[in-house]
């Protein structure tokens, strides 16, 4: 006999979204595994559930995997959640799960709240396809290349970021993809609930004019096939113009780009080889 895990969802801030079968779940398994016990513990009280709980992240998830691993095989039930939405994603649980299916342990999802697929519904962008990318690499170069690895994907893209970094990922965002429409999702759910909406530049120059920005944020951002067909050959041709009236190849990449909605890095390349 072995245990079964489930994979629970959690609120992303209003905790009235854990569902009835969620709190049953919580309160019927022999252990929580979870990112913050402190934090799963105050949803918990609130739930006036009485629980054995495991802290369950990045920095410990390999050697957790083991316990839990063991803990399943005697016949024990486990939940795993992360600290708001469904876990694994951008979030602890994928070699979890991932050894349960190697070893036939049964897995259950009980189905919750998730800020990115509620960011997309929200931002008036196209849903019926869609790519969930996570957290961007922090490193620059590794963040340029994921990005024009996306440049040309005609899904929707959503993206979770750090309302400190958004601005400069809206930055890149437009050298990069051009400045297409996008939706920023904060606090979703909460009290300060927000979802503004706009081309990349709106949004930027909104931003500037509100200085720091606060709360958990989604970018959902307008794939490449949302957009008309551009002539390149023309938009090199405006680009070169520029560069003729004294600006750098660079700079003028970079205005045409953000004219069109086009790929800034593409322009440079071609006025670079023109």
């Amino acid at each position: 006999m072995s245990g079964t895990l489930y994979l629970v969802g959690t609120p992303i801030g209003n905790l009235a979204d854990l569902s009835p079968r969620a709190r049953e779940t919580l309160a019927a398994v022999d252990l929580v595994a979870c990112e913050d016990t402190r934090r799963t513990g105050r949803l918990l009280a609130h739930c006036g559930v009485s629980a054995r709980t495991l802290s369950f992240f990045e920095g410990n998830e390999r050697e957790r995997t083991q316990e839990l691993l063991d803990v399943l095989r005697t016949d024990r039930d486990v939940a795993l959640v992360s600290d708001a939405g469904m876990p694994g994603l951008s979030d602890p649980g994928y070699r979890l799960v991932r050894a349960c299916a190697d070893e036939g342990l049964e897995v259950r999802v009980v189905p919750g709240p998730s800020a990115a697929v509620a960011a997309l519904v929200a931002s008036g962008l196209p849903t019926a396809r869609f790519a969930f990318e996570g957290f961007l690499p922090r490193r620059a170069g590794d963040r340029r290349a994921r990005l024009e690895a996306l440049a040309g994907d005609g899904r929707t893209l959503a993206f979770f970021e750090s309302p400190k970094r958004v601005v400069r990922t809206l930055g890149e965002l437009r050298e990069i993809l051009g400045d297409r429409r996008v939706a920023l999702a904060r606090e979703l759910t909460k009290l300060h609930e927000e979802v503004l909406r706009g081309n990349i530049s709106e949004l930027l120059e909104e931003l500037a004019a509100r200085g720091e920005l606060k709360g958990e944020v989604v970018l959902v951002v307008e794939g490449a096939s949302g957009r008309e067909p551009l002539d390149e050959a023309l938009l090199v041709k405006e680009a070169s113009a520029l560069v003729e009236r004294g600006m750098k190849k660079r700079e003028a990449a970079s205005e045409v780009a953000r004219r069109y909605g086009a790929s800034a890095n593409a322009l440079y390349r071609a006025l670079v080889a023109d």
